[in-house]
């Protein structure tokens, strides 16, 4: 119920306006953001990169209603682009395709995206698309497959709670455009399409990590934090003889940074998904969705003088 409620607040744009406003909850922020300015995220992924640790940095925003918004979303990916180029960091980025206008129109979503992939491209690096909620789903991924018919260095997040996830990977996987970050997802959906219980999510991921590890032409990215799901990949890996850089561990900044550093010392190929921006308020009420236990350090600052 709690995780709900902070899913819920996560959409209220009057919360958000007034939040954004209250100095210390940019302090609680940090917790999970690594600043709000481009030059903050290349220092944090810097900083990563001496742990023998890789990135992928988002920057935040998502829900744009203007094309204006979403061309702008567009120039700044194309200057972190080429700040990470200049910096040498060893990141990729990721991307929400609402931020670039999928619900203002899907034509000019795939113009703007298309942009910022063929960047990288040129740059030699990586673009994933993030998946959102149930009702963008279906046009996240037909967007992903637009952009596979030209480019190569793109790929797309699943989420194992919903239903229809295993019929989306068996099709991206006998269409030879599985690259895949596989997560358990963030978003509250009903029972219809998604797996009400986390035992039931949890079976479903393994099945698909053990799927995705060994199917022909795919590219797994594990996104968990959950140890079980780390060892039950670890041993499929084992179990088939694996190379540990034949696939990654994903994990989100500012959670379990000792199992990242762990996963690292032991020579998996790990990358932190780094978030930096201004529009941070709906991703960081996600995070307390999924650890509530996150509120005391808002609480605790609130009643400060």
């Amino acid at each position: 119920m709690l995780r709900s409620f902070f899913i819920y607040l996560s959409k209220l744009r009057w919360l958000r306006d007034l939040i954004l406003k209250l100095g210390f909850t940019r302090k609680a922020s940090r917790r999970f953001v690594a600043g709000e300015s481009a030059e903050e995220v290349i220092e944090v992924i810097r900083q990563l990169n001496g742990q023998n640790i890789l990135a992928t940095c988002d920057h935040l925003g998502e829900d744009v209603s203007t094309e204006a918004d979403a061309r702008d979303a567009r120039d700044h990916y194309l200057q972190i682009l080429d700040l990470i180029q200049k910096s040498g960091v060893k990141s990729h980025v990721s991307l929400k395709l609402t931020q670039f206008g999928l619900d203002v129109s899907g034509e000019l979503c795939r113009e703007l995206v298309s942009s910022v992939i063929e960047k990288a491209a040129q740059l030699g690096t990586f673009v994933r698309i993030d998946m959102e909620d149930s009702p963008h789903t279906e046009r996240t991924l037909a967007v992903y497959r637009d952009m596979r018919k030209e480019y190569s260095n793109c790929g797309i997040v699943i989420q194992a709670s919903l239903y229809r996830t295993a019929d989306d990977i068996k099709g991206l996987v006998d269409d030879g455009i599985a690259n895949v970050r596989l997560c358990k997802g963030a978003y509250q959906e009903s029972s219809t399409i998604a797996f009400p219980h986390k035992a039931d999510v949890d079976a479903n991921m393994v099945k698909l990590m053990q799927y995705l590890i060994t199917a022909p032409g795919a590219y797994l990215a594990m996104a968990t934090h959950d140890e079980k799901m780390i060892d039950a990949t670890k041993r499929w890996v084992a179990q088939y003889n694996l190379s540990k850089d034949s696939f990654e561990f994903q994990m989100l900044y500012g959670i379990r940074r000792d199992l990242q550093q762990q996963l690292a010392a032991e020579g998996y190929r790990m990358r932190v998904y780094v978030p930096y921006g201004t529009e941070w308020y709906p991703y960081y009420m996600r995070r307390l969705a999924e650890r509530p236990a996150n509120l005391w350090f808002v609480l605790s600052n609130f009643f400060k003088p």
